[in-house]
């Protein structure tokens, strides 16, 4: 039997994630932002003639998608890819980074799984989220190091206790949005507002003051020179709307 270790949260450590996972002899793989993606890995390893795997999410960063979301994705694999294993799943999301559960985990095994999950299109997922502002939090190389990993769970703790949801404040991680000298980075859209050097203790000034109140925190803020606008020569001679 294959073990693969699965990242729900976009707030996941990929290192650690994969660190833990060679440990002991699993595969690492993610839901979401990070790679190889869990439908890229679950290839790869039936590729190689795994007849048996174990799926073993991760429970200890947030805010991150429930349980069903590993299934509904893995049994969209299952109903795509000819001669699939059988995959199972493991009852519970891992609670810590932890060897130990882990190794626990893998020895409990799971429960076989069915192709009939809930597919990945849904007539509530139509819409256009009506959000004010978009929070984009960097996780590039030099934001991720210097602490950026801890401000998506901040942000979604903080915006819980203001009241605010997704329709308010979406929160997105990005790759690198390029000042690295000032990781960790977060922007805020459409205000167009740059912060710098941002900590987790930064976050509920952020939401207060910002995501609530309008009002850019200036401490944080980061000068913006925006580059003249320029259009293709295509658009040029073409001329809008040809």
């Amino acid at each position: 039997m294959t073990a693969v270790l699965v990242g729900m949260s976009a707030g996941v450590d990929p290192a650690e994630l994969r660190s833990l996972a060679a440990n002991a002899g699993a595969e690492p793989a993610f839901l979401q932002v990070h790679d190889p993606a869990l439908v890229d890995v679950l290839t790869t390893v039936a590729d190689r003639g795994t007849s048996d795997l174990l799926l073993i999410g991760t429970g200890w960063a947030q805010p991150g998608p429930k349980r069903s979301w590993l299934r509904r994705v893995a049994a969209h694999w299952l109903r795509s890819y000819d001669g699939a294993p059988t995959v199972r799943l493991s009852p519970q999301l891992l609670a810590a980074p932890d060897a130990g559960l882990l190794a626990a985990a893998i020895a409990a095994g799971g429960s076989p799984m069915t192709d009939d999950a809930a597919p990945l299109h849904s007539p509530a997922w139509e819409d256009v989220p009506r959000h004010r502002h978009q929070v984009l939090i960097c996780r590039g190389p030099r934001c991720s190091a210097l602490g950026a990993s801890a401000l998506t769970s901040a942000f979604g703790d903080e915006l819980r206790r203001a009241g605010l949801g997704d329709d308010d404040a979406l929160i997105t991680v990005t790759g690198c949005q390029f000042p690295c000298n000032h990781a960790p980075v977060v922007t805020v859209q459409p205000d167009d507002a740059w912060y710098g050097r941002v900590s987790v203790d930064d976050v509920p000034d952020l939401v207060e003051r910002h995501l609530v109140g309008e009002a850019r925190v200036e401490g944080l803020a980061l000068p913006r020179e925006r580059s003249p606008a320029r259009r293709s020569a295509e658009y040029s001679d073409r001329g809008p709307g040809l």
